[in-house]
């Protein structure tokens, strides 16, 4: 005949595992931390890549701008030789022809005022987008920086939160006088846990019912609560060994031992006893496969 696990005493050397439980908690912190920082590594690469394609971009556009530029100044220069070329015929030429040599620098002097004019408006045109474009690197910039510094807000304020629920979860003796791992009251204080990774956790939401309900590889059958007391009995099947579990309080670790589960007990808390329904988890050892 098999033992009875739910009644026998284990051996509890576990007064170190409140300092592993928040040891662990402190590797979650710093596996995030890096994964944040690579983020933020990532960011800075961006921030880079813009920065050396707009370097890229402004000095093409110089580059065009000055070869554009060197040639209409070139044009410009042989107009200007042309028009002093007609302004020195003019002089020996006669009446008539001297008109028209003065007609012709006339044109000449007209085309390079026009072609000046063009050039200036080129160097304008170019000028505003060099800046449009400086413009929209700074606001690539600023929102990459924004970036980085709202994931570092996050960093901050993951850490803070961890380090509060850590701090605000508490350990305290089973039911069974075996000192209970951290307890956990409320849904942020569950994540904590979970986040934590010592331990599974399985949601329960037992009904009273006839028919006992399965959680993992126990079943549970919720017998009585007293809203009032905030108190409940439930009857827990484990290796096919029936236990009640009476009048226990709401928060209590309720613990039993399983063949899987070793010198380890399993521990079921309640957070909230309500009229014949029961709220809480159910806490197993990590090695023990939730099926």
């Amino acid at each position: 005949m098999s033992p009875t696990f739910a009644t026998t005493e284990p051996p509890s050397h576990r007064s170190g595992l409140l300092t592993a439980l928040v040891i662990a908690g402190l590797v979650v912190l710093a596996a995030a931390n890096v994964y944040l920082y690579v983020q933020i590594d990532h960011l800075h690469t961006d921030v880079a890549k813009v920065q050396e394609s707009l370097t890229t971009q402004l000095s093409n556009l110089r580059d065009a701008s000055s070869v554009t530029t060197a040639a209409q100044m070139r044009h410009i220069e042989t107009l200007k030789e042309e028009l002093e070329n007609a302004r020195n015929q003019a002089r020996t030429l006669s009446s008539q022809a001297k008109a028209e040599a003065n007609a012709h620098a006339e044109q000449l002097a007209k085309q390079i005022q026009a072609e000046e004019a063009k050039v200036q408006q080129q160097v304008s045109t170019e000028i505003s987008g060099v800046k449009a474009s400086a413009t929209a690197a700074n606001s690539k910039i600023a929102d990459v920086s924004t970036d980085v510094g709202n994931v570092k807000s996050q960093l901050s304020s993951t850490n803070e939160e961890l380090q509060k629920t850590i701090a605000d979860l508490k350990s305290t003796r089973g039911d069974l006088g075996v000192q209970s791992g951290l307890i956990a009251t409320n849904a942020n204080e569950l994540a904590a846990l979970r986040r934590m990774g010592e331990r599974n956790y399985l949601d329960i939401k037992l009904s009273k019912t006839k028919q006992p309900q399965r959680y993992g590889d126990i079943t549970l059958l919720l017998k009585k609560t007293d809203p009032k007391k905030n108190t409940y009995t439930v009857d827990v099947m484990a290796d096919d060994q029936r236990t009640e579990k009476k009048d226990k309080n709401v928060n209590e670790p309720v613990q039993f031992y399983t063949v899987k589960g070793g010198h380890t007990p399993y521990e079921l808390v309640i957070n909230k006893v309500q009229k014949d329904l029961i709220v809480g988890y159910l806490s197993t050892p990590r090695e023990q496969a939730s099926r």
